[in-house]
């Protein structure tokens, strides 16, 4: 079983499951406090039937008065426990994301974490998303940093406010992406009707950050540019039917073949957050001169998937020019982000 992050309840993980021992040795009321969350929902990582990760959220209102100093009153949504083994993928991204997805879901207005301070790459992680730290959590089991991020305070850097984007003066692209590529690349944006075995957990499906790698001319785009991600048709049906909009990312950057000094720098900048194997892009990189690489956020999986057909009806989307990359109209986007689902939220004009 490849691994992969699921649903569970405490009731159904066993305390002496090595992946405990730590977080036992680290935590004197551990077990106890494990004990009493038998039927409480938890969200853990398998890797081949192995437990390789857990992260427990709770939802706090009010001020956090354990902490000095206080956390001011919010909805918070707590990380009650986060562990994480490995570093052979970008897992850490990917369990971030679902925390941020989860806050707004539940309608959080924002989010906290505690953690030792010799746990530095998690504290980077979060750092690196918007999280400061605010405060510091005295116990018997030592002193741990409070790292926070209120949801309602935005700074205006597309990554420190991920999930959240602006749409006021940017530019809106409809991007183009093969079905054998889509849902590897997006899994959240998997469509109903393909298997989800297609998901697999290696780096770039478990990344907030995209690799978009072809011939078309994507330095078109520039940075904060809202991008809409079409996949086409996987030829089962008319592309009327079965082409259909799934997702917004948010530009980066975006590179050409000429801006790498080589082929290592290259796969250095490319790798972690293409579908391609490093021979794919050994090959693209040694055959094609129009390359170009698009570097983005994936900020939200449409809740409906909206077909060309709708696009073409109710966006008022023309059939030229082609749909491989195309500029849309702010009032386009308006209309697929309503059509789509999108949550209100992640808008923050």
């Amino acid at each position: 079983m490849a691994r992969q992050l699921r649903s569970t309840t405490f009731r159904t993980l066993s305390l002496s499951d090595p992946f405990f021992d730590s977080l036992k040795a680290g935590y004197k009321g551990f077990e106890a406090w494990f004990k009493s969350k038998a039927h409480e929902e938890l969200y853990v990582v398998d890797d081949k039937h192995r437990l390789s990760g857990m992260i427990y959220l709770k939802q706090e209102d009010g001020s956090v008065s354990d902490v000095e100093p206080a956390l001011p009153p919010r909805r918070w949504l707590k990380v009650g426990t986060l562990k994480i083994e490995g570093r052979g993928t970008k897992l850490g991204e990917r369990v971030l994301k679902k925390i941020l997805d989860t806050a707004i879901e539940e309608d959080r207005n924002g989010v906290y974490i505690t953690v030792f301070e010799l746990h530095s790459d998690l504290i980077r992680l979060f750092e690196r998303y918007g999280f400061k730290r605010y405060a510091v959590k005295r116990t018997a089991d030592g002193t741990e940093l409070v790292l926070a991020r209120e949801l309602t305070a935005l700074s205006g850097d597309i990554v420190q406010d991920y999930p959240f984007f602006r749409t006021r003066g940017r530019k809106v692209w409809l991007l183009a992406v093969y079905p054998e590529y889509h849902s590897q690349l997006l899994p959240d944006s998997i469509l109903n009707n393909e298997p989800r075995e297609i998901v697999r957990d290696v780096s770039h499906t478990n990344t907030i950050h995209k690799m978009y790698i072809g011939r078309l001319s994507l330095t078109r785009m520039t940075r904060g540019d809202i991008v809409v991600i079409y996949r086409t048709t996987d030829g089962i049906g008319p592309a009327f039917y079965r082409s259909v909009a799934t997702s917004i990312c948010i530009v980066e950057e975006t590179k050409t073949k000429k801006d790498f000094a080589d082929e290592e720098a290259f796969l250095k900048y490319a790798s972690p957050h293409s579908v391609f194997s490093r021979d794919e892009l050994r090959e693209k990189y040694s055959t094609e001169n129009r390359l170009y690489v698009a570097k983005m956020t994936y900020n939200s999986a449409f809740n409906k998937r909206i077909t060309r057909g709708r696009l073409l009806e109710e966006a008022g989307i023309s059939e030229h020019p082609r749909w491989d990359l195309r500029e849309l109209s702010s009032a386009q986007l308006e209309r697929i982000l309503e059509m789509g689902s999108v949550n209100a939220r992640l808008v923050v004009d």
